[in-house]
């Protein structure tokens, strides 16, 4: 079985050659990521399996069917980045990956968070100046004196929250579906009285098209408590950044960590010469140390890759031997 693997970094490709002793699978690993472009270099193989950015649209789909691709595989939870109604026409066989390490995510938004919250970003950027004076700006609220707001209380939102909690933090949660065993390490409250009461807000809800884009935006900023503190590690499609930038120039919102932008392929994985290309995220980057930009590090891991490819494989394999998988596409 010939299977392309778009997106693979070099530091990833002795996990996916590890993982595959266990099937065999004869391989091409490839860096970039899959575009109108570069959709030959699936020529010859029956498998392809996407990571997120990738481009599987009705142009590309249609290729793959001509290449004579049978199963189309991406080691994402989230599939936006595949037109799904028409690759069920074409009749492709697709799975997905339901989770991976939830660590890899909530360690990346705790980290960005405990460093906006003690202004570390800001005292970098002093450093780089070499400036070591003391200014106000560094001065922070404790952690164990804060409450911190957890949107979306899935296995990321609450090791997220773990964290938070194990610095001495009140934790409040918000989901659609609130779990009845977690009252040891949260207590739940409406999307408004998080942003009202919250000293930072997490993001970790999923993003489902048609129904909450952009639910991140100003009717909930204007109950925000001043000087709030964003971090979304989960997708860009969630936050209106219009509406973030005005809240962000009249000093409601402190800071923001980004790690998912809506469109993030405009920005992230390469490196801009001159402005970003988009006017509103070059605005934001005008606004650093405040807002900081990470390329959709979270699942950048050595748990979260194994996980993902691990189970990608056995996704192939199952489908190849039965015709499905438990983790099918449907």
């Amino acid at each position: 079985m010939k299977i392309i693997c778009f997106g693979v970094r070099d530091v990833e490709k002795p996990i996916f050659e590890l993982s595959n002793k266990n099937y065999n699978y004869d391989l091409t690993l490839t860096s970039e990521l899959l575009t109108h472009d570069n959709i030959d270099l699936i020529k010859g193989h029956e498998a392809v399996l996407l990571r997120a950015n990738c481009a599987a649209d009705k142009q590309n789909l249609d290729k793959m069917k001509e290449f004579g691709v049978k199963y189309l595989l991406t080691r994402t939870v989230g599939t936006n980045h595949i037109d799904l109604d028409y690759a069920k026409e074409l009749g492709f066989k697709m799975a997905y990956v339901p989770f991976y390490s939830p660590n890899s995510v909530s360690e990346l938004a705790f980290s960005t968070g405990i460093a906006m919250f003690r202004n570390i970003i800001y005292m970098y950027e002093k450093m780089a100046n070499k400036d070591f004076t003391v200014d106000e700006k560094m001065f922070s609220k404790e952690v164990r004196n804060s409450t911190i707001g957890i949107i979306g209380t899935g296995r990321i939102g609450l090791e997220c929250a773990k964290a938070w909690k194990g610095m001495g933090a009140k934790i409040y949660g918000y989901d659609l579906y609130p779990r009845n065993d977690v009252s040891d390490l949260l207590e739940y409250k409406t999307l408004e009285e998080i942003f009202e009461t919250c000293d930072l807000v997490s993001l970790h809800c999923p993003y489902i098209k048609g129904q909450n884009e952009h639910f991140i935006n100003k009717d909930l900023f204007k109950h925000i408590k001043d000087q709030i503190i964003i971090v979304n590690a989960a997708r860009g499609e969630l936050i209106n950044y219009e509406d973030l930038y005005e809240f962000m120039q009249n000093n409601k919102i402190k800071q923001v960590a980004l790690d998912t932008l809506e469109n993030e392929s405009i920005v992230f994985f390469k490196k801009h010469q001159d402005n970003i290309p988009n006017d509103i995220y070059q605005k934001l980057f005008d606004l650093k140390p405040r807002v900081l930009f990470t390329p959709h590090l979270g699942s950048y891991t050595d748990q979260a890759v194994k996980d993902m490819v691990d189970i990608s494989f056995e996704n192939l394999d199952s489908i190849i031997k039965t015709g499905n998988s438990k983790n099918d596409i449907k």
